[in-house]
């Protein structure tokens, strides 16, 4: 991994932890149901698990948010959809999810990956790129825009 982009996770951390919030305006939730802000609409593919890994599956894993609150992709393995939750401070929970069952020889990386979203409870968007907190505020991984 490139210094400067460990450079952006550890500073997207500690300013996650510290201030609690992070850029961009809050996600708005409409009296119908539906959701907007940064984070719904474009494909977003997995570069990091934790601050550092990268994981070698194809396909590459990736999801993508509606506005109708829900959520949809493919863990490296199986393809996955469910709901989400968006609120104040950027918070985020992926809920419901469900995949198909296929077995593949990464089937351990393909898990850690819908592990990385069930566990989610903030993000943080920095330009083309998403981090994902857990509630302790420790980085669980990172996404880029694909679109």
């Amino acid at each position: 991994m490139t210094m400067t982009l460990r450079r952006i996770l550890m500073m997207t951390a500690i300013a996650a932890g510290l201030a609690g919030c992070a850029s961009g305006p809050d996600p708005d939730v409409s009296p119908d149901g539906e959701v907007s802000g940064a984070v719904v609409g474009p494909r977003w593919n997995l570069l990091l698990v934790g601050t550092s890994e990268r994981l070698d599956l194809s396909p590459t894993p990736h999801f993508r948010i509606t506005p109708d609150g829900r959520v949809s992709g493919h863990d490296g393995c199986n393809q996955f959809g469910g709901s989400v939750e968006l609120g104040d401070k950027n918070r985020i929970e992926f809920g419901e999810l469900r995949s198909t069952m296929m077995a593949c020889p990464n089937m351990q990386d393909a898990k850690r990956v819908t592990d990385m979203l069930d566990e989610a409870y903030r993000y943080l968007i920095d330009h083309d790129r998403l981090v994902f907190f857990g509630p302790d505020q420790r980085v669980l991984g990172g996404f880029q825009r694909a679109d």
